[in-house]
């Protein structure tokens, strides 16, 4: 459905230099999947949405939607996205905007149809400039719903949504994918990657760190994390940690020790068979940590090919002088 082959994309610094917005960005999508792009500010995320809806041409590498050109995806209407921004006419009711965009479209949808599935039937009579910045955003949700899309883009899909709407707005789109629709969406918010995604893509400095089941990437951080209600002696903690040596960290919390360990299983047989332990809880480690770990391993990396390019270049001088 979406696929790039060493995209690149740069920008002026405002120094002389260029900024890699995006840098080798090789992305598959299938049929069906729904995909996060998870990564901070700055990461790529907007840029390489843009690359993929044909509002950027990318510098270098090659990008197809559905087989074909992003551009012919889009006006064929088998491409939609919801972006961050995009003008709304405010003296416009919610439902007069659906109807004058449906107008502009060969063969769209059934107004009152994407009206119902993207929740904007509470406020349908509302003049845009009075509803919320969350239904605003449904609103744009049921336009990029009127061409009947095969594909959705979604950047930062629930800004300005409380909690309650957020929840609302991924219950939708999930009946979206569950009918068949591709979805690609980029997020700061970590638990909807977690919770709605099937698929993470971890950016950083216009790079893929990670790409898989969200619950395979969420396992590169590591050990899960374990507590347990109990006041452990000495030789008791010592004992734990002979027996779970892949014990990582140990904290007492009043009552309650935390713990990391590798091997969440055997830690919770070892306190629930041979200690007093009770009311243990396990978790796996996030997709934060995972993050954490994998953006401190590639500046790692920056930083010793930084190293090895400066020693490669004081070879080459010392070799120039003999």
């Amino acid at each position: 459905m979406i696929t790039t082959r060493d995209v690149r994309v740069t920008y002026p610094d405002g120094a002389g230099g260029r900024v890699h917005a995006v840098d080798g960005v090789d992305l598959d999508v299938s049929r069906g999947e729904v995909t996060a792009l998870l990564g901070p500010n700055g990461a790529g995320k907007t840029t390489l949405i843009d690359v993929v809806l044909g509002l950027t041409a990318p510098e270098q590498g090659s990008v197809e939607v559905l087989g074909t050109a992003p551009a012919h995806a889009v006006r064929d209407g088998r491409i939609s996205a919801l972006l961050q921004t995009g003008g709304l006419l405010p003296d416009l009711t919610a439902v007069e905007t659906v109807r004058m965009i449906a107008a502009l479209h060969r063969n769209p949808a059934d107004v009152d149809e994407v009206i119902d599935i993207a929740g904007v039937r509470p406020f349908a009579s509302r003049k845009v400039g009075k509803c919320s910045g969350g239904q605003q955003q449904r609103l744009r949700f049921a336009l990029a719903l009127l061409p009947r899309p095969e594909v959705l883009i979604l950047d930062e899909p629930t800004a300005g949504m409380d909690v309650s709407a957020r929840h609302e707005f991924w219950d939708r789109m999930r009946a979206q994918a569950d009918a068949g629709a591709t979805v690609l969406f980029a997020t700061h918010y970590l638990e909807e990657a977690e919770q709605f995604a099937r698929r993470t893509v971890l950016l950083d400095r216009g790079r893929v760190l990670a790409d898989g089941a969200t619950d395979e990437v969420r396992s590169r951080a590591g050990a899960a994390h374990l507590q347990v209600t109990w006041l452990p002696s000495p030789a008791e903690l010592a004992a734990l940690q002979e027996a779970v040596p892949d014990v990582r960290e140990v904290e007492q919390r009043g009552s309650r020790l935390a713990l990391r360990t590798d091997a969440p299983d055997a830690a919770a047989v070892h306190l629930l068979t041979r200690t007093a332990a009770h009311d243990l809880t396990i978790r796996p480690a996030s997709l934060e940590e995972a993050f954490q770990m994998l953006t401190a391993d590639d500046g790692a990396s920056a930083a010793t090919d930084r190293t090895d390019e400066t020693a490669e270049t004081a070879d080459d001088a010392e070799e120039l002088l003999r």
